[in-house]
């Protein structure tokens, strides 16, 4: 879905508040600017370094179930992943 939008006499570019949700970019927020076969802007995501040492707590605690075997029992951990920890 490309964008027309207009630089401004300084240089700004103002993202249109929908885009900006899209992308969970909001006031204050730093991006990252990329050179590529254009400009690429992406959000910077903060990492909440507390709430990463919780998903990895229960994670763990998940994988405990298995201990001591070698594989686990099927369907055992089939609601076991870390990726879905940090999906937002």
């Amino acid at each position: 879905m490309p964008l027309r939008l207009k630089v401004g006499r300084k240089g700004y570019i103002i993202l249109p508040k929908a885009l900006r949700e899209a992308v969970g970019i909001e006031e204050g927020d730093e991006v990252i600017v990329e050179i590529k076969d254009g400009i690429l802007l992406k959000p910077l995501r903060k990492v909440d370094v507390e709430e990463l040492r919780n998903a990895l707590r229960k994670h763990a605690s998940r994988l405990r179930i298995v201990k001591g075997r070698k594989e686990p029992k099927p369907g055992e951990l089939s609601q076991t992943y870390l990726e879905e920890e940090f999906e937002n």
